[in-house]
């Protein structure tokens, strides 16, 4: 699955100002951080933060296959060798949750791949305030305890922060 990674999910000052940090030297660190954190978040959560579009193969005459991102905000076209399908050789349902589904109505394709685009805002301000929050309190744990062989644990609080927007699939 080819992926755009987008912008940061926090910025690089509400992380700095957190650590009451003034200084520029540290921001490549405190940057991977916050790519660390976002990641960690979108996978405690099982939905992507920032709107970003992706590829996924799909398997040629399996029915309703479900798309891999959630949430799904639009699916931008499906095609075979890098060719487009017309729009009658495919369905897409997107279902209020966000999830996602994509059926081919035809045989005879080698590779099928759909494009869509997924994630819960468009920019980091649009970022639920907990999840914003969470990831921050993350970043800081990381950054602070990023030379201790004891660091522990990252704090309670960011599990509980990020758990009202969990979602967990089945099989």
């Amino acid at each position: 699955m080819a992926v755009d990674q987008g912008g940061l999910a926090i910025s690089l000052a509400e992380c700095k100002a957190y650590l009451r940090l003034e200084r520029d030297d540290e921001d490549a660190v405190l940057a991977g951080l916050i790519r660390t954190a976002t990641g960690l978040c979108e996978a405690f959560i099982g939905q992507w933060l920032l709107v970003r579009e992706t590829e996924q193969r799909l398997v040629v005459g399996a029915g309703w296959q479900r798309l891999a991102v959630l949430p799904v905000t639009a699916v931008l076209g499906v095609s075979d060798g890098g060719v487009a399908l017309v729009a009658t050789a495919f369905e897409v349902d997107i279902e209020a949750c966000g999830q996602g589904w994509v059926r081919l109505n035809g045989s005879g394709l080698a590779a099928p791949v759909v494009r869509y685009r997924a994630g819960m805002a468009a920019d980091w301000n649009d970022i639920p305030e907990p999840l914003r929050q969470g990831m921050v309190r993350l970043v800081v744990h990381l950054f602070s305890h990023r030379d201790a062989a004891d660091a522990g644990p990252p704090p309670a609080a960011v599990a509980a922060m990020w758990r009202p927007w969990r979602r967990m699939r089945l099989g």
